[in-house]
C-alpha cells in the first residue's frame, strides 16, 4: 500500500460567505493535488447547514473515497451561527460513521468573525483535505491487512512521513 495511492475526493463547499469559501475551495483543490488525490466531485451547497444532504449523496458513489466539507459560519447578532455549526458538524460525523468513509470537517465557526474566517480559510481547507485523504488511505490499508499476532499499526508516522 503506497502512501501515494490515488484517493478520490469529493469537496462539498458552502456558497454562503463566498468571499471566504472561494479561497477555501481554491486551497482545497490545490492541496488535494499536492497530496496526490483526485477531486472527483465539487458539490456547491447554499450554506453549511445544507452540506449534510450533499454529503449523504456523494458519499454513496463508488468514485468517492472521502469527502471534505468546507464552509464558514460567521457570528451574527444571535446564536444562529451556533445552531448551524453544531448541527452540521454532528450530522457530518454521523454520515461518516454510517457509510464508513471519511468526511472531514473544514467549517470555520461558529463564533468566528469575518476577519477571523478570512485569516483561517486556507488552513481549515488544507486540514480538511489532509484529514480526509489520510483517513481514506489508512482505511484502505487496514482493509488489506491481516492480523498475524503482531500489532497492526495504522498510520505509522515514521513509515508515512
Amino acid at each position: 500500500m503506497s502512501n501515494n495511492e490515488r484517493i478520490r475526493l469529493a469537496i462539498v463547499v458552502s456558497e454562503f460567505n463566498f468571499d471566504v469559501t472561494r479561497i477555501m475551495l481554491e486551497k482545497a483543490i490545490s492541496h488535494a493535488k499536492f497530496l496526490g488525490a483526485e477531486v472527483t466531485v465539487i458539490f456547491r451547497v447554499p450554506g453549511s447547514f445544507d452540506a449534510p444532504l450533499a454529503v449523504s449523496q456523494v458519499i454513496k458513489k463508488d468514485y468517492v473515497d472521502a469527502v471534505a466539507v468546507i464552509g464558514a459560519v460567521i457570528q451574527g447578532e444571535t446564536k444562529h451561527d451556533e445552531v448551524v455549526g453544531h448541527q452540521a458538524a454532528r450530522k457530518i460525523l454521523d454520515l461518516s460513521i454510517e457509510y464508513g468513509k471519511p468526511v472531514a470537517l473544514g467549517i470555520i465557526g461558529p463564533g468566528a468573525t469575518r476577519m477571523q474566517a478570512l485569516e483561517r480559510a486556507e488552513e481549515y481547507a488544507r486540514r480538511a483535505v489532509e484529514a480526509a485523504v489520510k483517513m481514506a488511505r489508512r482505511l484502505k490499508k487496514f482493509e488489506m491487512m491481516e492480523y498475524r499476532g503482531e500489532v497492526l499499526d495504522i498510520g505509522d508516522l515514521i513509515k508515512e512521513g
